[in-house]
C-alpha cells in the first residue's frame, strides 16, 4: 500500500522518543560554489551514520510483541542492514541480514556490533535476496524488502516534514536514489505540504536502474556497478516507482568522479564526511547549474559511513 502524508507523521511520532531531529545548515563557500543557496540536511548525524534509522525503528515501532518475536531477515551491503540491526536492538527482536560475499568486513561488523546476524551469500545482491526470502521461509522470521515496504518509507519520509517545515519556502529537495525510498517520501511529503516544491532524484550512471525504471515506467534491471553503495541497486522498486512516477520533477545520473568531487566539496566547505550517496544530492546540484542557479534547494547528505577507499580520495585534487 502507498503511505499518506498521515502515515509519515504518525512515524514521526514513533519516532520522537527515539531520534531527535537532524540539523539543516547552509554554507557560504558551499553557495558559492553551487551559485546557489544549498541547504545540507545532515542525516550523517544519526546513531547508525544514515537516514535509513528512521525507517528501521518506525518498523519496529509498529509492529506487535508476537511479530517482533518472530525476527526480521532483509538483504543489504550497508546502512538499511545498520538501520533494522539498530532497531533490533532497541526492541529487543533478532535480526538477520544476508549480505553479498564482497561487503567489506568493516560493514559487516557494524551490523554485528548492534547485536544482528550478518549471514554472506553469494557476490551479488540478488543472491543476497534470495538467500533472504529462503531463511525467512525456513524461520518463519518477517522478511523486510528495502525498497517496498510502506513502513520504512513512512519514517524516513520524516526527514522531509523537517525540511518543509523549518523552510517551506525551498524551490527544491534533492535526494540520492537507491532503492527510491527516500526521493518517493520526499514526493508525497512536498506534494502535500509544498507543491511548488520540485523534488529531484539523483542516482549513478554506473547503476541506474532506478533512474531507468522511472524513466521507462516499468520496472527493469540495469548492471549495477557504482562504488557508491548507497546507490548500488541492480533493478526498479515497485513502490517507490509508484508513488515517484508522475511525482518527480526530475531524475539526474551522475558519474562516480563527480560524486568524488561532490564528498570533496562537502568536506572542505561544509565540515561534513559523507559517503558516495551522501554527497550524490549535491553532485546532482553542481552537474546541472541550468536548474539550480539562484535558487535555494535542500540537498539530503542521506550518510555518512564513508569506507576505505572513500576516505582515501579526499585527499585527491
Amino acid at each position: 500500500m502507498e503511505p499518506t502524508l498521515d502515515d509519515i507523521r504518525a512515524a514521526r511520532t514513533l519516532l520522537r522518543e527515539h531520534l531527535p531531529p537532524t540539523p539543516m545548515w547552509s554554507y557560504p563557500l558551499l553557495d558559492r560554489a553551487a551559485d546557489a543557496t544549498v541547504l545540507v540536511k545532515h542525516e550523517n548525524t544519526q546513531p547508525v551514520g544514515a537516514f535509513k534509522v528512521r525507517g528501521g525503528l518506525t518498523l519496529l515501532a509498529g509492529m506487535s510483541d508476537t511479530d517482533r518475536k518472530r525476527g526480521t531477515v532483509t538483504w543489504s551491503t550497508g546502512n538499511h542492514a545498520q538501520s533494522l540491526a539498530y532497531a533490533g536492538r532497541v526492541f529487543g527482536t533478532e535480526c538477520t541480514v544476508v549480505m553479498p560475499a564482497g561487503t567489506p568486513a568493516f560493514k559487516v561488523a557494524a551490523v554485528e556490533s548492534w547485536g544482528a546476524r550478518a549471514i554472506r551469500a553469494d557476490a551479488s545482491l540478488e543472491a543476497a535476496e534470495r538467500r533472504a526470502r529462503e531463511h525467512a521461509e525456513q524461520t518463519g522470521a518477517r522478511l523486510i524488502s528495502p525498497g517496498d515496504t510502506p513502513e520504512l518509507l513512512a519514517g524516513v519520509g520524516t526527514v522531509y516534514l523537517e525540511i518543509l517545515e523549518a523552510r517551506p519556502d525551498v524551490d527544491a529537495i534533492v535526494v540520492p536514489v537507491g532503492s527510491g525510498t527516500g526521493a518517493a517520501a520526499a514526493c508525497l511529503a512536498a506534494a502535500a505540504l509544498a507543491p511548488r516544491c520540485a523534488v529531484i532524484g539523483v542516482q549513478s550512471a554506473a547503476s541506474p536502474a532506478a533512474h531507468d525504471s522511472w524513466r521507462s515506467g516499468e520496472l527493469v534491471e540495469r548492471p549495477n556497478r557504482t562504488a557508491a553503495a548507497g546507490l548500488a541497486t541492480g533493478r526498479g522498486f515497485a513502490l517507490p516507482q509508484q508513488i515517484m512516477r508522475g511525482r518527480l520533477a526530475d531524475f539526474l545520473l551522475v558519474d562516480d568522479e563527480r560524486i568524488t568531487e561532490a564528498r570533496r566539496l562537502l568536506a572542505a566547505t561544509a565540515h561534513t564526511l559523507a559517503e558516495g550517496a551522501g554527497a550524490a544530492a549535491l553532485a546532482g546540484v553542481l552537474s546541472r547549474p541550468d536548474l539550480f542557479k539562484g535558487r535555494t534547494v535542500a540537498v539530503v547528505c542521506t550518510g555518512g559511513n564513508a569506507d576505505p577507499g572513500e576516505l582515501a580520495t579526499l585527499a585527491g585534487a
